[in-house]
Formats: C-alpha cells, structure tokens, sequence
C-alpha cells in the first residue's frame, strides 16, 4: 500500500513539470512569434517589375525594413554574361537606405557586359537583422528587367510666333516623341505653361505669355523619358521690349469713406478695421490679392482634350468704346502728398467706357466658368475660349449668363457698371493666358491675331497634314 502512495505523488510531480516545461515553451513561443526581433515580414524593395535605364545615371532603388537591413547583393546580366555590381553588409541600424545601381563599363573578374544590349536583367537580393530563421533573418529576391534607352526624346518645333512683346503673348506649335516619353512641358518666362494635343498624336499646341512685370525671357520646351534622358529646346521667339505707364494717385478722404470703406463692409474680416489709411492698403493690396488668386485658379485650366483647330476672332466688347486706363499701369497712391505712400498696386486690364450701363458681349465663343460678385470687380463674368485663353468683365451692373453657359459670339454677357472698385461706369476687360494676365490690346487686334495665331496654325498643319 505505501509503495502505490509513493508512486502516485512521483507522477504528479512529473506531470507538474511538464505543465512547467509547456507553459515555458509556448511563452517562449508566443514571444518569438510577437517580438519585433522576430518578424517575419522580408525587406521592401520598391521597384517595379519593369524599369528604363539610359545607364549614364545610377538607377535609384528604396530598401526598407522594420527590423533593420542586414546586406543586400546585386546582380546584373545580358544574355550571355552576369556581374555582381553590388555586395554590402549594412553594420549600422538602418531601416531604410536608397541603394544606386551603376552600369558596370569595365570587366568585373574578367566579365564584361555587352554594350550594345538592350535589355538586362537585375537580380536584387536583400536580407534583414531580424532574429526569425534561426537568427539567419528574412531575405527576398526580386528580378527586375531593366530596358537599356540612351536616347534623348524629339522635339520639333513645327511653327511659332515671330515675336513676343513684354506682357504679350505667343503661339507655339510642336512635336514631342519618344518609345517611353515620361513627361514635357513649356517654360516661358519662369512659367510652365500646359500644351492641349493638336491633330495628331504627338503633336501640341500652346499660347505663352510673357509676364509685364518680368524683365527677362526665355521660352524652352523641355522634354525627359522614362530612362531619364532629357532634352532642351528653345522656342525661337524674338523679344520686344515695352515700357509701362506709372501713375501717382491721390488718395482722398472721400474716397477712402465712399468705395474703400464700402469694399471694406462687403467682408466681414475687414469690419474692424478703422484707420483710414489702412482701409485702403486692405482694399488696394490684400483684397485685390484675394481676388486675384480667385482668377487666376479659374484661367489655369487647358482641356487634354485633341483639337483639329482653334480659330479666334479680334475681341470687341464695348460697341463705341473709349479707352480709360491701360494694361500694366504702375499704381502708387499716396495720402496729401507723395513722400506719404500708402499703397501700391498694377492695373492688369484695359478699362473702357461708352454709355451707362452698356451692353457688354464675347466677341468668341466659349464658355462661362463664372458669374459671381468678386472684391474689388465687382460684377465679373469670365468666360473660357479654350486653348488656355480666358476673357473677364469686371464692373459690371448686370451679369446676364451663368456659370456653365455656352455663349456663342456676339452673344451679350452683362452691362456695364461701376461695382467694385470703380468710380464710374465702365467696363474692365482682362485677357489671361493660362492663369497670367496679358496685354488684352493683342487680341483686339485683327492683324496681330492674323500674324501671331493663324499663320502659326497655318504653318504647322503643312507639316501635320503631309505627313
């Protein structure tokens, strides 16, 4: 009887060690499977399956990994031949690092690749500091087939303006091609200006402006692909200068407390504000900012859209109208006498005058992106002709279309007024060139338009069509 006593409390004691040895090891199983020495995720190597190399440069490739990076190796081959170009062990933390991956030009242990492939092969294989795999860590392999291109992109200028004036604009007519295009764009006057596709793929069409308050000018379309091959070319324009006016204005107290100080109730913001002198820096600089950004946002747009043509006739808004203000004016105005400036601004429109309240029309069509009340233009129709040319009316009594409406030429808008920062009745007539605002004399002009827009087009679709 004492012996079987003995033997039950010897297999419970082992029976209670061995509870102990599994509690021991499913916690030291659940820490391995939850400590971030042990993850289980292989470093990230971000790059596609697929990628162009012009082999001049290093091609860019991101690790990372949450553990940390261990080593990577790389490999490079053609058809025939395999170099590593790249086998280093990282020693320091480091969770993420940008590896370059150099064209091998010379031999490596007496292996060269051919210098006339053009495709190659990346074996990319990295490992991390993670403890998982019995302390070996997580690796990954990725093969990414790599397009040789060495070739610049084409850019060929079909036709342009022969001139620009300072505070103009231009017309350019172009083709950009390439196997693997990434990108181009239009530079003009520190600018990028948006080409909208013109008859055919690979053709483009763009107006430029030159801004009137910057002094130097170039214009350059440039153009990079998918290797990264880039090429520069410049549209050849010949520049004429222009001088513009500047005006002293005396500010007096009857205008301040008339039109600023009726500007300055139109926001609430501004209705604290007491000081005569500063009411009309708000209403002359920070409104007009304000209002500015509102058009300069809605004239930015140019449709991706193809177009066969884009004709544009001279505008005339005001039937009989006399020019009141010029484009470009240099604004200082000053309180009692001129040492005291207190505000300055630019006058970015041609200012008309007729009638009272006289009708207002777009001499092109296109179509109307707004018709709201706006700071110091009151009143401002604006309407859209495509290409990147847009038209505003500031100051008007009545806006007769609405936003969306698609007016046909000829076609009245508005009446013209004195809302805004206006004295008297009359009509401001703003031309903007993808968002920059441009001497609206050019487009009132039938032979500018004939010698800058239709020639160009007319040049250009001889090379488009014959092709």
């Amino acid at each position: 009887m004492g012996r079987r006593r003995a033997y039950g409390r010897n297999d419970r004691s082992s029976s209670s060690l061995w509870i102990v040895i599994l509690i021991a090891l499913i916690g030291a199983g659940a820490y391995v499977y939850t400590s971030k020495s042990f993850e289980r995720d292989a470093p990230s190597i971000e790059s596609g399956k697929s990628v162009y190399w012009n082999r001049k440069d290093p091609l860019k490739i991101k690790l990372s990994d949450v553990s940390g990076l261990k080593s990577y190796e790389i490999k490079v081959r053609d058809d025939t031949n395999e170099i590593v170009v790249a086998n280093e062990m990282i020693l320091e933390t480091v969770h993420e690092k940008i590896v370059e991956i150099k064209y091998p030009k010379k031999a490596v242990g007496g292996v060269l690749l051919d210098p006339r492939a053009t495709k190659l092969q990346i074996s990319f294989t990295a490992t991390d500091k993670s403890n998982w795999n019995f302390f070996q860590g997580n690796s990954v392999t990725k093969i990414i087939n790599v397009h040789v291109d060495y070739k610049r992109p084409d850019i060929n200028i079909l036709s342009n303006s022969y001139s620009i004036t300072k505070g103009g604009s231009a017309l350019v007519v172009f083709q950009v091609k390439d196997r693997a295009l990434k990108s181009f764009v239009v530079e003009a006057g520190g600018l990028t200006f948006k080409a909208q596709p013109y008859k055919k793929e690979g053709y483009y069409a763009t107006l430029l402006a030159w801004p009137f308050n910057v002094e130097n000018f170039t214009a350059n379309i440039r153009a990079e692909d998918m290797a990264g091959n880039k090429r520069i070319s410049n549209i050849p324009l010949y520049l004429l200068g222009k001088k513009y006016k500047t005006s002293w204005i005396e500010a007096k107290d009857k205008f301040i407390d008339g039109k600023i100080s009726d500007l300055i109730d139109t926001e609430p913001k501004y209705s604290t504000i007491e000081n005569r002198l500063e009411k009309l820096k708000t209403i002359n600089e920070t409104m007009r900012l304000d209002n500015e950004v509102i058009i300069h946002n809605l004239s930015t747009n140019v449709s991706n859209e193809m177009i066969d043509s884009w004709k544009i006739k001279k505008f005339y808004p005001l039937k009989n109208g006399a020019k009141v203000a010029s484009f470009g004016d240099e604004r200082h105005y000053f309180y009692e006498h001129k040492e005291n400036e207190i505000s300055q601004s630019y006058h970015v429109g041609l200012d008309m005058a007729s009638t009272r309240m006289a009708k207002v029309v777009s001499s092109n069509p296109g179509t109307v992106v707004y018709d709201e009340y706006n700071g110091i233009y009151g009143n401002m129709p604006m309407i859209d002709h495509g290409l990147g040319l847009y038209t505003l009316y500031g100051h008007c009594s009545n806006i007769l279309v609405q936003k969306g409406d698609q007016v046909a030429a000829g076609f009245t808008i508005a009446q013209t007024g004195k809302s805004g920062l206006a004295l008297g009745d009359h009509l401001h007539f703003g031309v903007l060139v993808q968002g920059v605002e441009v001497r609206p004399e050019e487009w009132m002009d039938t032979k500018w338009i004939r010698d800058n827009i239709d020639k160009v087009f007319k040049e250009a679709d001889k090379i488009i069509d014959a092709k």
